[in-house]
């Protein structure tokens, strides 16, 4: 049996079960081996990447067989997720290590649960594991918002905690129906059983899966579940905040596996549980987030708006469920995730040189050093966001453009698509020419450059550059992963390799 899936859950939980174990005056050990971990977990993923490529990778623990054990299942989506957190992980951590480590407890063993969290959920191959990676990596996550312990990180952490327990709850209803009326927890074996229940089980079943859909909305911070997400984002240190960038793509994740998978074309009249309703969620979560964005005061509150605005941009691509929809969408989500970090990275940097009483506010504040540097990195950033040419942006929002069906929802789509574009552009603007324009000499200086941090940000920035050079293989790549999500037979057979097809009754 092949054993790499098993390691991107192994590393992080050796590495942090030791660190918490480490006194806290050790912190250059604590950073050694967190940098290990941290940098290992890229060649791992490019090896499940590849690996994935060839079929499903399937890894059988205790070699229990499926449905009886817990299996982890690697499949192309998920060995791609588990590539882009692991590329955003090691940038969070090379900007953390230059001090932010330092200003709380417990930084560099949160920090591995939380990834560890992040990948299982990627990796798991049913949905108790699923609730279990969730909040393993929420509970890593609360912990990392309070830390530093300043007085918004508390308020915002507070509304946050309570939120996530509250959708946990229900997770945990959803999933207990589920299993009632199909009797089994793992995904591919409860499609086998969701597609042969009776008409009766029906409304049942629609119940629970629209429930996950709720959940899931929460984590994923879709309207009229994302009220928490601005003020806990932009409360968070930049590295935290650069990590959160992919813990609304794990509720995105989880939507698209649940309902390609479990509630996928063999579902019947559950097949399509949520489409429509998904897409105007999706179109006012977006427009939501552009709105918000003009509205901020500071860039560290834009860059969570734009994070709600990539939401809301995903959701809808998902809610079409066609191959040419779900291959556009996920280069999007690799473009939003990669690019919010790096911004995430760059205001955290620009909120340090301008001190701590001006931060990252919207209010003139001293020049900051070396302009064009600087400036430069911003603009590329936001060039990329907003999705204007030629980068990662605008290739993402063309893709999208492309593949929504003519009619109403052509209309709406480009509306939301374009109009908040504009917006989002105008939110930069403002942004960029309050930092370097609006200025006051007569306040002090500001801190000098930290070339380490700003290194964070520019891998980040070179990953989206990336995406443009590599777009065709890339395409060809999500054009595979979507097909395989849409018609899952081959998933389900290397989990249940006894089922000869993907349809009929459970084994």
């Amino acid at each position: 049996m092949n054993h790499l899936p098993i390691l991107p859950i192994l590393i992080p939980l050796f590495a942090g079960a030791i660190m918490a174990m480490i006194p806290g005056d050790r912190l250059p050990l604590k950073r050694l081996i967190s940098s290990l971990a941290a940098f290992l977990q890229i060649p791992v993923a490019v090896g499940l990447l590849i690996g994935a490529g060839g079929g499903v990778l399937v890894y059988r623990l205790g070699d229990w067989p499926a449905p009886f054990g817990i299996i982890l299942a690697v499949d192309r989506l998920s060995a791609l997720m588990l590539f882009v957190a692991s590329i955003l992980a090691a940038a969070a951590w090379l900007y953390a290590l230059r001090g932010d480590d330092r200003q709380g407890r417990g930084f560099h063993a949160l920090f591995q649960f939380q990834i560890m969290g992040i990948f299982g959920a990627f990796l798991t191959g049913d949905l108790f594991n699923l609730f279990v990676f969730f909040e393993i990596l929420l509970i890593a996550s609360y912990a990392l918002l309070l830390h530093g312990r300043t007085t918004d990180r508390i308020r915002a952490g507070l509304h946050y905690v309570l939120l996530n327990i509250f959708g946990s709850s229900l997770f945990l209803i959803a999933v207990g129906a589920l299993y009632a009326m199909t009797g089994t927890l793992n995904m591919a074996d409860m499609a086998l059983r969701i597609a042969s229940a009776p008409p009766a089980d029906a409304p049942l079943l629609g119940a629970a899966g629209t429930l996950l859909i709720i959940v899931f909305g929460l984590k994923a911070a879709v309207f009229p579940l994302y009220f928490w997400l601005p003020r806990a984002y932009a409360a968070a240190a930049a590295p935290v905040a650069a990590l959160f960038a992919i813990m609304t793509k794990v509720g995105l994740y989880s939507i698209l596996r649940v309902h390609t998978l479990i509630f996928g074309a063999d579902a019947g009249d559950l097949s399509g549980l949520v489409h429509e309703a998904l897409w105007i969620v999706a179109l006012i979560t977006l427009v939501a987030g552009c709105i918000g964005a003009l509205g901020a005061a500071s860039l560290e509150r834009l860059v969570a708006y734009l994070v709600i605005v990539s939401v809301g941009t995903i959701a809808a691509g998902l809610a079409l469920q066609t191959p040419e929809a779900i291959a556009a969408t996920l280069y999007y989500l690799i473009h939003s995730t990669w690019i919010a970090g790096a911004l995430f990275l760059l205001a955290g940097e620009f909120a340090r040189m301008r001190g701590e009483a001006i931060g990252g506010r919207f209010v003139p504040g001293p020049p900051l050093p070396r302009p064009m540097l600087l400036g430069g990195l911003f603009f590329a950033a936001a060039v990329s966001v907003a999705g204007m040419p030629p980068l990662s942006g605008f290739i993402g929002k063309l893709l999208l453009l492309s593949i929504v069906p003519t009619g109403w929802q052509t209309v709406f789509f480009y509306a939301a698509l374009l109009g908040g574009g504009l917006l989002v552009i105008t939110a930069l603007g403002r942004a960029g020419s309050t930092l370097f324009w609006r200025t006051d000499a007569r306040l002090p200086g500001a801190a000098g450059c930290d070339a380490v941090r700003l290194s964070a940000a520019v891998l980040l920035l070179t990953a989206g550059v990336l995406l443009v050079i590599l777009a065709q293989p890339l395409m060809d790549y999500l054009e595979a992963a979507a097909a395989s999500l849409i018609d899952p037979k081959e998933y389900i057979r290397a989990v249940l390799p006894a089922v000869s097809g993907a349809k009929g009754g459970a084994p």
